[in-house]
């Protein structure tokens, strides 16, 4: 049997991993603020909760040691995990007056990053303009595979639930 790629799709055995790894980050709580604390990937790769995650995850596939780092590192900022409305719903919605919680604006702006370690700095305000309580399924998918299509699929989600943020 040979091993493919991770794809952290619903119910995967990776996406099960990623998620009991997350939930331990509460019990260990040092190893949290050291992720969260991180400023770049590298700061990431060189804490032990990140290769942790990463021989636990690596049984089901190759990892993409830059896509596990910044999933790492965003996750130990993420407090509740919110399942429903993917990552990019739930930018589009939530406000009381009815509009987005991240701005049309800010949204296209994050479209536009192809570098991880850029992504890295602006999901993580993303992160905190959400309550730090995303749906960590859809966050996790998403930014481990990080690409052209992800980006469109983010586009249709946040403007199906956000017109007016044009």
């Amino acid at each position: 049997m040979s091993i493919g790629y991770l794809k952290f799709e619903y119910d995967s055995p990776e996406t099960e991993t990623l998620v009991a790894w997350w939930r331990s980050l509460s019990e260990h709580r040092g190893e949290r603020a050291e992720l969260r604390r991180c400023a770049t990937l590298a700061e990431v790769a060189f804490t032990p909760a990140f290769h942790k995650l990463r021989l636990a995850v690596g049984k089901f596939g190759h990892v993409n040691a830059d896509g596990l780092a910044l999933v790492a590192g965003l996750a130990a900022r993420v407090k509740t995990d919110v399942p429903g409305d993917t990552i990019a719903e739930q930018m589009a919605t939530g406000k009381e007056d009815g509009s987005a919680r991240v701005s049309g604006l800010r949204f296209r702006r994050l479209l536009k990053i192809k570098d991880r370690e850029e992504l890295f700095t602006a999901m993580g305000r993303v992160v905190a303009l959400l309550g730090c309580a995303v749906n960590l399924h859809s966050f996790t998918n998403s930014l481990y595979h990080w690409n052209d299509r992800t980006r469109k699929q983010w586009a249709f989600e946040y403007y199906t639930k956000s017109p007016s943020e044009q």
